[in-house]
This record gives structure tokens, C-alpha cells and sequence, in this order.
């Protein structure tokens, strides 16, 4: 074990085990140095220092970043590496060439800060020190800082619920337009299955068992997503229609491994081959679309009816879908299944969740359903407590007659005279 100077900054050479271990103590004071080379000590004693998470921890953030992605990249699904790789831009940015070894707490405390200033939100914050934070795991770091640190307070209200109005009226607008189409299918898929919109892009042929009424995810966010779902009236009657339209599409039934929502949907060549990007722009005029309270035409928001012989101001009309999520008809579904009488593990194993919080992450038990289930605990309550006061006045009764009984009981050892209870009976 040895302390020396490179230069004005103190470094450590020591071994633990037969292993050596050379490290920067990135102090030029020596009382400093002296308490860090007792730290990467014990830390070398316990297991938590590795030779290759030291040179790991040498390298700048940058380059340290580069290397985390490309190590994961066998484990990981290209969509979870691309948002990987967009959280990691700001803190490549702001930390950029500082190695690991030199991020302490106060650093990302001020990360934070500036990232707040941007109008952030703590749930944006929080996922992109999460990713910071698996990096500096992996140089060993992390727990030196950690307990210095707390992830900024996050909305649990994050979801939202349709009203049985609002879901029949985004139903019927839903099929109101051909160029809404492929978003309604989806639709009907989410809120009968309860899949991401991921899986339902991620959905093949070949996952889909119409003989015995089941879809398979094969492919999910998490592992636990991996499941079979059964299919629903409705739920079917999309898929028919989504095989019917491959048919029509491309002169043939589908072939296992095609996609059931294809690539470049509405385009001149759809490729059946590779899952479609998304649906956002149908999704997104669809929740938002409005009728003219003075004449009733549907169309975008807008200062003024598109009516030529209405021209009624509609710039404060708003759609009562507008802003609903794709993600947030996964809520419905779960919600509506925790109002009725399905049990707690049988949701989860539709959803895909392992967990109760999960669960209760995602349903939103509605006003109306909590008013209804007090109403029936009310309405039961007045019927237990009139039949258990008929039944205790029942005991009462036959309870008070042994009791006359033996205060008649003659103390001399006699027989018990007749009980009287109408009149009191005196000695002859």
C-alpha cells in the first residue's frame, strides 16, 4: 500500500487479495488521499472494485456512454436502445469529457437543476439520472453517491379514463372516416386486449390463433409481457377485417410472418414484411375533431365553422377526447376490468404486470363505480342490521325464560314451581 504524487494530484498503489490496484485519488490534498485509499480499500475488500471497472471509470462520459450501449445492445430491443440513446444525449452534452471517476453528487445535483430550468418534467429528469446512474454502477460509482441523492417527486395520477359517453362518441368518430381506419382497428385492439400500442405494431400472423380464439405477444416492453390474450367479439371481428384488407392489399391471404398492421400504410407499396411506424397523425386528428354546435359538421379545431353557410365561432369548442393518449386506452381496459368482478391475478396475467403496484399504476377506478359500490354497502348494511336485530330479539326471548325459571327455583331442594310471568304467585 503506498500513496505518490503524479504531478499535484495524489494516486494509490495497493493489493487486495494478490490482485493490484492503481487509481487516481483526484485530490492534491493528503489528509483527502489518505481517506480515499482507505475507501477503495474496502471497497477492493468486499468485492465492489474490478480492474476493468477502474479503467472503465477513467474513461470520459462520452466515451463511457458509447461503450454502455454498444454492451447492451445484444440484451436489449432496438426500440429500448434508441430511447436509451435519446436519454444519453443531454447527459453527453452536459458531462462530456469528465471521466466517471470525477461526478460526484454536488455535479448531478446541478444537473438536475439546470434540466429543471428547461421547463422538464421530474419523470423526464428522473429516467435520464436512472441512466446515469446504471453507468456509474457499472464503474462502481454509483453507490459511493447515491445516498447523497433522491429522484424529484413524479404524478401518479399519469392515465387517464374514458366515461362510458366519451368511449361510445370516440367509437362512432372513429369509423366516420376511411383514413381513420387502421387507428380504429388498433384501437379496438387496446381496448379489448389491453396491448401497447408496441405489441399491437409487433403483432404477425403467425401470433394469431383465430381457431382457437387467442392472440400471443411474442414481443413486449418487459418480459412479463409475454403472454395470451383471448380474443373477444370484438377483438375478432377486427382481425377478420384487418385479413380481409391483407387480402385485398396484396391478392393473397397473409403469410405467417407478415405483419398485421404492414409498413408505409397508405402509401403505393405497402411492405408486408417490416411492422408499420405508428399511427400519430390519424390518432391525433381523430381525439381531436369537433362538431359545429350551430350546424353539427364535423372538422378540425379551427377559429370558425368550415361551413360556408355557417361560419359559427367554434374556436372554444373542444373534442372531450382531446389529448387522450394511445397508451391511455391501455388504462381503460385495465380499469374497466378492475371494476367488474375479474380478479387481481387474473388481470395482471392479461396485462402483463407483475406486480400489484403495476396494477394499481394503471386502474383508475371511476366516481361512479366507488358511488355504486358505497350505494350497495349502504343498502346492505340496513339489511344486516334488521335481520340481526330480529335475531337478537329472537335470542332475548328464549333467552328469558330459564332465567324466571331458576329465580322460581324453591331453595329447600322442592321441585320448581310453575312459572308465573303474568302475575306474581304468593304462599297459601
Amino acid at each position: 500500500m503506498a500513496l505518490y504524487k503524479r504531478k499535484k494530484t495524489w494516486w494509490t498503489d495497493f493489493s487486495v487479495n494478490g490482485q493490484r490496484f492503481r487509481e487516481s485519488l483526484d485530490t492534491s490534498d493528503w489528509r483527502e488521499a489518505q481517506a480515499k485509499e482507505k475507501e477503495l480499500i474496502a471497497q477492493a475488500s468486499q468485492g465492489k472494485l474490478a480492474i476493468g471497472s477502474l479503467q472503465f471509470g477513467r474513461m470520459a462520459f462520452s466515451s463511457a456512454a458509447d461503450s454502455y450501449v454498444e454492451e447492451r445492445l445484444p440484451r436489449l430491443s432496438p426500440r429500448t436502445i434508441q430511447t436509451e440513446k435519446e436519454r444519453l444525449k443531454p447527459l453527453k452534452a452536459y458531462f462530456g469529457a469528465i471521466s466517471l471517476n470525477r461526478i460526484s453528487a454536488d455535479a448531478v445535483r446541478r444537473y438536475i437543476v439546470d434540466r429543471k430550468a428547461g421547463n422538464l418534467s421530474n419523470r423526464t429528469i428522473n429516467m435520464e439520472v436512472a441512466c446515469l446512474a446504471r453507468i456509474l454502477r457499472r464503474a462502481k460509482r454509483w453507490h459511493l453517491i447515491a445516498d447523497d441523492l433522491r429522484p424529484l417527486p413524479e404524478r401518479r395520477d399519469i392515465g387517464r379514463v374514458l366515461t362510458p359517453e366519451q368511449k361510445a362518441e370516440l367509437l362512432s368518430t372513429a369509423c366516420s372516416r376511411p383514413e381513420w381506419q387502421v387507428a380504429t382497428w388498433a384501437m379496438t385492439l387496446a381496448l379489448n386486449t389491453t396491448m401497447r400500442a408496441c405489441e399491437i405494431r409487433g403483432l404477425r400472423w403467425r401470433d394469431i390463433n383465430l381457431r382457437e380464439g387467442v392472440v400471443t405477444v411474442v414481443k413486449s416492453k418487459t418480459e412479463s409481457g409475454k403472454r395470451t390474450i383471448p380474443l373477444n367479439d370484438d377483438a375478432r371481428r377486427a382481425i377478420l377485417e384487418l385479413h380481409n384488407r391483407t387480402e385485398n392489399l396484396f391478392g393473397t391471404g397473409p403469410s405467417p410472418d407478415w405483419y398485421v398492421f404492414p409498413r408505409a400504410e397508405g402509401g403505393r407499396k405497402p411492405d408486408p414484411t417490416r411492422p408499420m411506424s405508428n399511427w400519430r397523425t390519424a390518432w391525433r386528428r381523430l381525439t381531436h375533431v369537433v362538431n359545429c354546435p350551430s350546424c353539427g359538421e364535423q372538422q378540425d379545431p379551427r377559429k370558425t365553422c368550415r361551413n360556408e353557410e355557417c361560419k359559427a365561432d367554434i374556436s372554444n369548442v373542444k373534442s372531450p377526447t382531446a389529448g387522450l393518449r394511445f397508451h391511455d386506452l391501455r388504462h381503460h381496459a385495465i380499469t374497466e376490468l378492475a371494476e367488474s368482478t375479474t380478479s387481481d391475478r387474473t388481470i395482471m396475467s392479461i396485462a402483463g404486470h407483475v406486480s400489484q403496484k403495476m396494477l394499481e399504476h394503471y386502474s383508475h377506478v371511476r366516481l361512479e363505480a366507488k358511488r355504486t359500490a358505497l350505494a350497495n354497502l349502504a343498502s346492505s348494511s340496513i339489511e344486516v342490521s334488521h335481520v340481526t336485530r330480529n335475531v337478537t330479539n329472537e335470542q332475548v326471548e328464549e333467552e328469558s325464560r330459564p332465567q324466571v325459571i331458576e329465580k322460581l327455583v324453591d331453595v329447600r331442594g322442592f321441585e320448581p314451581l310453575t312459572p308465573c310471568l303474568q302475575s306474581r304467585c304468593s304462599p297459601s
